[in-house]
């Protein structure tokens, strides 16, 4: 045999080797690490939960929102971060100046890398987040999303500002009042792949094929990406597109604002009904000038802290995530999980001038 055929034949049998020992040991073709992180959340509720153990001391927690400079994720998240002086831990906030999709990856593999005991994510995109956050729960990280899910594999508990059917549907029942069930609105959302947005949406579309709304008509869904100019342009060009809209709905606080601002402003200032979900503080002025006469949103410093307390409850052993079981989240008393790992903080409160002042945030 020639020495150059022979000295392949010993380099393959060589790797064959490797391969075979690998294989026996963790896999060389098998079980990957995809499949081992498939197995993370399973492991986690799979353990027994403890509701009479006590919240451990020393806690390390990070909110990790949409965007940092989001004034509506600002106010949650720092709710959460006072919250854990209530059981004695420190928590953070970390997070990307822009909403798109994979922003939040980075910040989730540091994270992992200094050992948080828990994270908790208002996810941009549910896929983009999703194989960083497994890798984090193999570490036992347990992970809280917020506001808006990454998932039920990726994450122990989802705490949901209010049903998502409750809000979309009602977002189109309010619309439908103040015009009379009739004409062309938009919609201005927030991120393409937004998982609250896009949920939302879905039960609007859903509501709107009703009979009595026959005379309404989507007519389209702009997206502002969560960034202010960019959303007060997309105001601009539904206004313009569509001549004959009626109203828009915006369920993001950003889009909301926006929107009041061009519309203040404008020509269509009481002709075009503008609605949607927006902390009072941002909209106080646009209420009381008369650009809009009310929108929705729940308490966000209370989805903070209820965030805050998931999370605490995870990480001491409380809970697991698995349907049925209850915490004790401070001030806010007992709360229950529901199907998915879902809790859900309470219906929302709808601002109009009668109320607006009551309310400071």
């Amino acid at each position: 045999m020639p020495t150059r055929i022979r000295a392949r034949t010993r380099v393959l049998a060589a790797t064959s080797a490797v391969c075979a020992l690998a294989l026996a040991m963790a896999g060389c073709s098998g079980t990957t690490k995809g499949d081992s992180e498939d197995d993370a959340k399973e492991k986690t509720q799979n353990a027994a939960a403890n509701p009479d153990a006590p919240l451990k001391k020393g806690l390390k927690l990070a909110f990790l929102p949409k965007q940092i400079n989001n004034p509506y994720m600002k106010v949650v998240d720092q709710a959460g971060i006072k919250a854990t002086e209530g059981y004695g831990g420190k928590a953070k906030e970390v997070g990307p100046s822009d909403a798109k999709a994979s922003s939040q990856v980075s910040y989730i593999n540091t994270l992992i890398q200094q050992r948080q005991d828990a994270v908790l994510i208002a996810a941009n995109d549910p896929n983009a987040v999703c194989g960083p956050l497994k890798q984090a729960m193999k570490q036992d990280i347990k992970i809280v999303s917020y506001d808006s899910d990454a998932g039920k594999d990726c994450r122990h508990v989802f705490i949901n500002q209010a049903g998502s059917e409750a809000i979309g549907r009602g977002l189109v029942r309010d619309m439908a009042k103040q015009i009379d069930n009739k004409g062309q609105i938009a919609v201005l959302s927030a991120t393409q792949n937004a998982t609250n947005q896009n949920t939302w949406i879905t039960f609007m579309k859903d509501e709107l094929k009703k009979p009595k709304y026959k005379d309404m008509k989507l007519v389209k869904t702009a997206y502002g990406d969560d960034v202010d100019q960019k959303s007060f342009q997309e105001t601009q060009g539904l206004l313009k597109a569509y001549p004959k809209l009626k109203g828009i709905i915006s369920p993001t606080t950003v889009g909301l604002a926006a929107a009041a601002r061009y519309l203040s402003g404008s020509s269509y200032k009481g002709k075009v009904v503008l609605g949607g979900l927006g902390t009072p503080n941002q909209m106080r002025k646009y209420i009381k000038d008369g650009t809009l006469d009310q929108f929705s949103l729940w308490d966000p410093k209370k989805l903070g802290y209820l965030g805050s307390y998931a999370a605490a409850a995870l990480s001491s052993g409380q809970i697991t995530g698995k349907e049925g079981e209850e915490f004790e989240a401070g001030k806010l008393g007992k709360r229950r999980i529901g199907k998915d790992g879902e809790v859900i903080l309470g219906p929302p409160t709808v601002f109009d001038k009668d109320n607006i002042d009551d309310y400071d945030f």
